[in-house]
């Protein structure tokens, strides 16, 4: 079999969430790269499974990565694992898949366990549209533009920081619901539902504990009539772009209506002309 790598989604807590074609394919590799060889064993050895590991994490994936695929060019077969969940989702494996790809390789991803995917269906907030922030920033500005989302937004939180990051929400918008979801299929988990002014006095003094995975409510609509949206749309055209083209873009961004952004720039401009 020609050499290839193969992404091997890991338990987020429950080691029952393996599945077959984990195992599987964890016994076949000739190596299996893990953030962290201590971790990856436990589960190994659950499983029976015999393996050479090697440690492939963030602070070193750019020195292995090298390696790996000149072991791949020669006919190894691969499995990239982190300590829980998909690789490369807020954890190390970028490197590697982009490395394989430019190389020729074939890159098999297996499906399995995710805390997004399932915080976001355990959260009863609507799927349809999301977006996935990895870890919260942490620099006001930031953090406020990703509130103004305007699709269901999941993202990672310290238990240490979730308290002042609701906080920021409240202060915008203290009605806008919320899923705290902590230890997810572990023993301890939880899901608390909420609104955000709610669920921000809750944790400000008492942070939940382990791990969390915040998921937040599409921020309301804006009105096409926001200046700020206007402007962007006008500052847009002023570069280059087509009216109705910067009008769709900017209302995706800022969840206001294109025809609305549109009306207002093409009316602005006539008025000066006028």
């Amino acid at each position: 079999m020609s050499g290839r790598l193969v992404v091997c989604p890991t338990p987020i807590g429950n080691l029952e969430d393996i599945t077959l074609r984990t195992l599987a394919a964890l016994r076949e590799a000739d190596l299996v790269a893990c953030e962290d060889t201590r971790r990856t064993r436990v589960l190994l050895e659950r499983y029976g499974v015999q393996a050479t590991l090697l440690s492939y994490h963030e602070h070193n994936e750019r020195e292995r990565t090298p390696e790996l695929v000149a072991r791949m060019v020669d006919g190894a077969v691969v499995a990239l694992v982190s300590d829980a969940g998909m690789p490369l989702v807020s954890d190390p494996g970028y490197v590697l898949v982009a490395g394989c790809i430019a190389a020729g390789l074939e890159v098999e991803v297996l499906p399995g366990p995710s805390a997004a995917i399932a915080a976001l269906v355990a959260s009863g907030l609507p799927a349809e549209r999301w977006r996935f922030a990895g870890f919260l920033p942490r620099k006001r500005g930031p953090l406020e533009s990703l509130f103004h989302a305007p699709d269901t937004l999941v993202a990672f939180e310290s238990p240490r920081r979730v308290g002042a990051s609701l906080a920021v929400l409240a202060q915008l918008d203290p009605d806008r619901p919320v899923a705290v979801c902590r230890e997810l299929t572990k023993l301890h988990e939880e899901v608390v539902r909420g609104a955000a002014g709610e669920l921000a006095e809750r944790y400000a003094d008492q942070p939940p504990r382990g791990e969390v995975v915040l998921v937040i409510g599409a921020a309301p609509a804006r009105t096409g009539s926001d200046p700020a949206a206007i402007d962007a749309v006008r500052r847009l055209i002023e570069a280059g772009a087509r009216p109705r083209p910067a009008a769709s873009i900017v209302a995706e961004l800022t969840g206001g209506a294109a025809n609305d952004l549109y009306r207002a720039v093409t009316k602005d401009a006539q008025d000066r002309t006028d």
